[in-house]
Order: structure tokens, then C-alpha cells, then sequence
């Protein structure tokens, strides 16, 4: 090679380094120009902050919400499955009273349901009560018959109660199912 050659190619490296150099400058102008403050990225990163926290907030009240949810629904089966023992504890007590000679027997069976029901009562349990003469409520009964009322202010109210209606905290399990006046 040439000294010409030399030069020319010193020359046009020379030029590209220019052009490579004005190129990163005008990048590095670009970036400078895009970079936000230091106050902007410290309230960006408090407003994450903040959306995780609230996020992190609802979660824990849904969960917890779930969990006494859960533990209501868990209570409430077990209730329900229980309802028939108690119905049988009562038809026992009531047939056992016509029974003079067996006085030991019912108090025996009276103990017995005073604590099973006790123990439910704890839990949550309880009576709905229903009385014969109370208007009848669609949401708070189920009629299960018409028969023609005894007398006219009987008609449309709760005449005979079949079986006895039950509530788990506020939520009815079993409502009671009655006879209503026509």
C-alpha cells in the first residue's frame, strides 16, 4: 500500500469515528432528556408502594372474610345433620310423659337432650319460634297444607306447626313448616 492508500484509509476511519461519536452524543442527549428526576422516581415508587399495600390490605380482608365464611358453612351442615336427632329427642320426650311408670326413663332422656341441645345453643343454634295464631310469613315459614280455618280470624295465619324451624346465627337452616288457615 500506498501512502496515499494510508491516508485515505486513516481519513475515512477518522470520518467514521466522527459520525459514531456525534451518533452516541446525540443518543446520550436523547437519554438525558428522557431520565426522570429524582423526586419523580421517589413518588412513582411511593404510588407502587402504595397500590401494594392496598392491594396487599384487600387481600387479607377477603381472606379473612372466606375463612369465617367457610367456618359458618362447615357449622351449618353439621347443624343441619343434627336437626333430626333433635326432632327424635322431642317425639321420645313427648310419647315417654303419656308413660306414667316410666318416670326414670324420661328424666334420664330429658337430661340427655337438655345437654345435646345445650351444646348446640353454644354453637350458634336456635329455635325459631312459631306459634299457632302468628300471621303466616312466606319468608319465615313453609306451609306444607291449607285446611279450612277453625274461625275467621285464623284465616291466613299459622294454625298447626309440623316441625319446628331453626337458625345458625342470623341464617335460617330450617325453616319451620306449618299449617296455615284457609
Amino acid at each position: 500500500m500506498s501512502k496515499k492508500d494510508k491516508i485515505q484509509e486513516e481519513e475515512i476511519k477518522n470520518e467514521q469515528e466522527t459520525v459514531q461519536v456525534e451518533e452516541n452524543q446525540e443518543v446520550e442527549s436523547e437519554v438525558v432528556k428522557e431520565e426522570p428526576t429524582a423526586e419523580e422516581l421517589i413518588q412513582a415508587e411511593k404510588d407502587k408502594f402504595l397500590r401494594l399495600f392496598a392491594e396487599f390490605e384487600n387481600y387479607k380482608k377477603r381472606t379473612s372474610r372466606e375463612r369465617i365464611e367457610l367456618f359458618k358453612t362447615a357449622g351449618q351442615e353439621v347443624m343441619t345433620s343434627l336437626l333430626p336427632v333433635i326432632d327424635d329427642f322431642e317425639r321420645a320426650l313427648s310419647h315417654i310423659e303419656e308413660d306414667k311408670e316410666a318416670e326414670e326413663l324420661r328424666k334420664g332422656v330429658l337430661l340427655i337432650y337438655n345437654k345435646f341441645y345445650n351444646t348446640l345453643e353454644q354453637k350458634g343454634l336456635s329455635k325459631m319460634e312459631t306459634r299457632q295464631g302468628d300471621v303466616f310469613d312466606a319468608e319465615y315459614h313453609e306451609a306444607i297444607t291449607q285446611i279450612p280455618a277453625p274461625s275467621d280470624d285464623l284465616k291466613g295465619k299459622v294454625i298447626d306447626c309440623v316441625e319446628k324451624g331453626y337458625k345458625l346465627g342470623d341464617k335460617i337452616i330450617r325453616y319451620p313448616k306449618v299449617v296455615i288457615g284457609q
